[in-house]
């Protein structure tokens, strides 16, 4: 059992091998399967959008006597009948008491209710109001905000590695990173605010980070992939990801630990709202951004590549360069080709005829002395000019010299 590091060491060296681009279609079922989860849970569970984004009123209590939710719903209800009332526990004592827009004296009335059924005077509870237009005008500039960066970003990797294939990959890849993490939302219920925005903006900019160093390594080794008969571009792309395989998840984990602490620890046990909503899109954002980088952006590179006249040829230049090292001929062996070679390899006798010495051992002819034969045995050479030599052979028999 090889350790980590002997095992990134023969990934990156080629002895070892995972087919990630032959196994794409599997990786795209997983990636759709995925996609069709999370669209399935924003359209049954919806998204929980916060107060800046939809309006409404928001009264909050640093220290309250009970964190019941039930008592904030009831004491709302009585002075606004009809209003929609949320209410969320913050922290360890503290209460989150949420409602569509109020007028003036409706909030008025409904930060007294809170104070007397929380405990505590009407000082302590702070209130704030956004108008359903400030909030759809949010919503819009966050939107434009995620158009912007993948226009931009498109146009970024499309100078730099001078095609649009790549930037095609790349953007599907912060698309499905995208909806996973939105899909995640909707399934857990989390409130998306523009702390959750901000949190979207950056696991897109790490995913976008991953799948750059991805499709350089496979830059590097598709370099003259045309001249080349030695592998295809699917093979010399998918030699690449191997390469990177350890750096990309080393990445991942040294950047998960603290957003999983920021997590577990900030947003469930002290319960800080803000630190939950955006460590909740980077951990999500992380993972599905290493995922992507590896089992989609690749893959769709290739398969977009491999589309062209061009690729198309060489592959078939490499095939047939394969079949003719791997065509038996008479008197000749010959081995599947290794890593880095040809395809054909030399036959098992050397550079000769291959035929069976007497005992056993192959033969090889030598190009260098006609006239001569060699045996791989050990012994030595023979003049096969004129007849035996007695005076040789008695000489045998008293000693080998």
């Amino acid at each position: 059992m090889p350790s980590y590091a002997e095992f990134g060491n023969d990934l990156y060296t080629g002895k070892r091998s995972i087919d990630f681009v032959g196994r794409r279609n599997l990786w795209y079922l997983l990636a759709v399967l995925g996609i069709a989860l999370s669209v399935v849970g924003v359209g049954i569970r919806g998204l929980n959008l916060g107060l800046e984004f939809k309006g409404g009123s928001e009264f909050r209590i640093a220290k309250a006597h009970t964190q019941s939710e039930l008592v904030g719903s009831d004491a709302v209800r009585k002075v606004a009948p009809g209003v929609e009332v949320k209410v969320s526990k913050i922290g360890t004592d503290g209460v989150r008491v949420t409602t569509n827009t109020l007028g003036d004296d409706e909030a008025d009335k409904v930060q007294a209710a809170v104070a007397t059924a929380y405990g505590v005077g009407p000082d302590d509870v702070s209130t704030s109001t956004v108008g359903p237009t400030w909030g759809n005008d949010v919503s819009n500039k966050a939107l434009q905000g995620l158009i912007v960066f993948m226009i931009a970003v498109s146009i970024l990797i499309a100078l730099y590695f001078h095609t649009w294939k790549m930037a095609a990959s790349a953007v599907l890849a912060l698309v499905h990173d995208l909806i996973l993490t939105v899909g995640i939302y909707a399934i857990v219920g989390f409130e998306i605010t523009p702390a959750s925005v901000i949190g979207f903006l950056t696991i897109l900019g790490y995913s976008l980070y991953d799948t750059v160093v991805v499709f350089d390594k496979v830059r590097e080794n598709t370099e003259h992939i045309d001249l080349n008969v030695k592998r295809t571009y699917g093979e010399a792309a998918n030699r690449a990801v191997n390469q990177t395989l350890i750096r990309s998840i080393n990445t991942s984990v040294v950047a998960l630990l603290p957003v999983a602490s920021i997590l577990f620890i900030g947003a469930f046990i002290l319960g800080a709202g803000t630190l939950k909503d955006l460590s909740l899109a980077l951990f999500v954002g992380i993972a599905a951004g290493t995922y992507s980088s590896i089992f989609i952006a690749t893959p769709m590179l290739v398969h977009l590549r491999e589309r062209e006249p061009e690729m198309a040829a060489q592959a078939e230049r490499v095939l047939r360069k394969r079949s003719e090292g791997r065509r038996p001929s008479a008197g000749r062996d010959t081995a599947a080709p290794a890593d880095g070679e040809d395809g054909v390899l030399a036959p098992v006798g050397a550079t000769g005829s291959g035929e069976p010495g007497p005992d056993g051992s192959a033969v090889a002819e030598d190009a260098g002395s006609s006239g001569t034969r060699a045996q791989s045995g050990g012994q030595r050479q023979q003049p096969r000019r004129g007849g035996p030599n007695p005076a040789r052979k008695n000489n045998r028999q008293g000693g080998r010299r």
